[in-house]
């Protein structure tokens, strides 16, 4: 079993996400079984991340078997220390996601449940292919169950935000099908990933290249300015596909960037890092400003998102900069880690509170922490985190891609310190509109503090803030090896 630990984790929820179709009369029994289905596969994830020995380099857990060997396609999986953390993220939010909505979907609970697990294998199988085309097959299909999720449960003008998440992703991943494409033909007919790690190419070929990867997982990211599809699919979809949007789908943009962008094209990428340190500078600083000005809580949290997700791509090409520095890699890496947990975690407590008074609004909010102490702790917490707190995993992330940055160009840093700033600028406003103030709303004087689903959800995304806020080097440690060794294949460079 250990040599299919992969497969398994992949597969589990989407055998559970077909059976609980078949279940859609019996929403009780479907609840359940999506449930186990999660919880089964997080267990598979965490067997990796404990059994994955972090003093060994390359992939570990590898599957290697030949698909459609007339095009040399074969069903290739592996982890190493950057993709492994997503893996185990991934399934853990997917038993959140299930919990968060078992009391609040009322509207096709098969379904909607089926639609996540779907999605958390999808995902898996992204972060684990080793072949291009397993990979872009699975990067599509997770179009799928997220586009209902939006088009279905979400909100006024879910169809709207729902064909436009669609859209800009698919002509993204359209241009990266065509680079691998050229990559199969230039590589002697071969979509191994690590094929492309070792196939010269000219300049140009790179920055053309490099350009067809970016559209794709710059989307992804979403990086400015190609970001404007999220603040319109967060409003309009409901809680938990902001959750996994957040939290999951964003971290395979910045996991592309790793795993395709550095390795295939690692001179194009220094020759275009000014332009990328450059862009992730506006997100952070920009969006952080757009993000003070908002009137809907979700779409604040959205803006929020770009924001930190600008940290995840500095801190990777401050590593091709003018000066390298490892410090940049291994932020980002663990900002996208964090950022899943703080993420789900700001949307989470933004659900709760809208099952209950049906409205995004700051405006509509006041006097909370007085109806609802408990919720109120949970949300100073998150919201802590999300302004870099230290002690929080908020603080781990930023802070090491501010020290890669100051070594790089000390105004690098600056700037990118500047966000910490607006961070708790438009974070703290936004708790303090909400939760404290007279109560001038009849809804709010209704409320009823977190139910017994919403505390175990809000625990335990709590407990990750908390554990790897104050012991990071339980992920950091993990990750160190795989790290090391992209560094060294950047470093050879193929011209």
């Amino acid at each position: 079993m250990m040599h299919n630990l992969i497969s398994l984790t992949v597969w589990t929820p989407i055998v559970a996400g077909i059976i609980v179709l078949f279940f859609g009369k019996n929403e009780c029994l479907a609840r359940y079984l999506a449930l186990l289905g999660a919880i089964i596969g997080f267990i598979f994830s965490a067997i990796i991340f404990f059994k994955f020995d972090p003093n060994l380099s390359g992939m570990q857990f590898e599957e290697n078997i030949p698909w459609i060997s007339q095009l040399h396609i074969n069903y290739h999986f592996g982890v190493d220390g950057i993709s492994m953390p997503f893996l185990l993220l991934n399934n853990f939010i997917t038993v959140l996601v299930i919990l968060a909505g078992w009391r609040v979907i009322k509207h096709k609970v098969a379904l909607y449940n089926s639609m996540f697990l779907l999605m958390t294998g999808f995902m898996s199988a992204v972060f684990g292919a080793l072949d291009a085309i397993l990979f872009y097959v699975f990067f599509e299909a997770m179009l799928i169950p997220m586009y209902l999720i939006i088009g279905v449960w979400g909100s006024s003008n879910r169809v709207y935000a729902a064909f436009k998440f669609f859209l800009y992703t698919l002509m993204g991943s359209l241009l990266m099908l065509v680079a691998l494409i050229y990559l199969y033909n230039v590589s002697g007919n071969s979509f191994d990933i690590f094929t492309y790690y070792r196939t010269p190419l000219t300049m140009v070929a790179q920055i053309l290249i490099f350009v067809a990867f970016f559209f794709s997982f710059a989307v992804k990211v979403p990086m400015w300015p190609v970001h404007t599809w999220l603040p319109d699919a967060h409003p309009e979809a409901p809680t938990g596909g902001s959750i996994v949007l957040a939290a999951i789908t964003l971290k395979i943009g910045g996991y592309g960037f790793l795993r395709f962008v550095l390795p295939i094209v690692p001179d194009a990428s220094r020759f275009l890092a000014p332009l990328m340190i450059t862009l992730s500078l506006i997100a952070i600083v920009y969006i952080g400003l757009v993000a003070i000005v908002q009137k809907d809580m979700k779409k604040l949290v959205a803006y929020s998102s770009i924001s930190h997700m600008g940290f995840v791509t500095l801190g990777t090409f401050l590593f091709v900069g003018p000066i390298a520095s490892v410090w940049g890699l291994q932020g980002a890496i663990t900002q996208m880690i964090s950022h899943g947990f703080i993420a789900a975690a700001m949307f989470m407590c933004i659900g709760v509170m809208y099952d209950r008074v049906h409205s995004r609004n700051i405006a509509d909010y006041g006097g909370v922490a007085t109806k609802m102490p408990i919720f109120a702790t949970f949300f100073m917490l998150f919201s802590m985190a999300n302004s870099g707190l230290p002690g929080t995993s908020g603080f781990v992330g930023e802070f090491m891609v501010i020290m890669a940055a100051v070594q790089n160009n000390f105004i690098y840093g600056l700037i990118a310190a500047i966000s910490l700033i607006l961070g708790a600028a438009f974070t703290l406003w936004m708790y303090k509109r909400v939760m404290f103030g007279e109560v001038n709303n009849h809804h709010v004087e209704e409320m009823k503090d977190v139910n017994g689903f919403e505390f175990v959800v809000l625990t335990l995304l709590a407990v990750g803030v908390l554990w790897m806020g104050l012991y990071p080097e339980i992920f950091v440690s993990k990750m160190q090896v795989g790290v090391h060794d992209l560094v060294v294949q950047v470093a050879n460079s193929k011209i």
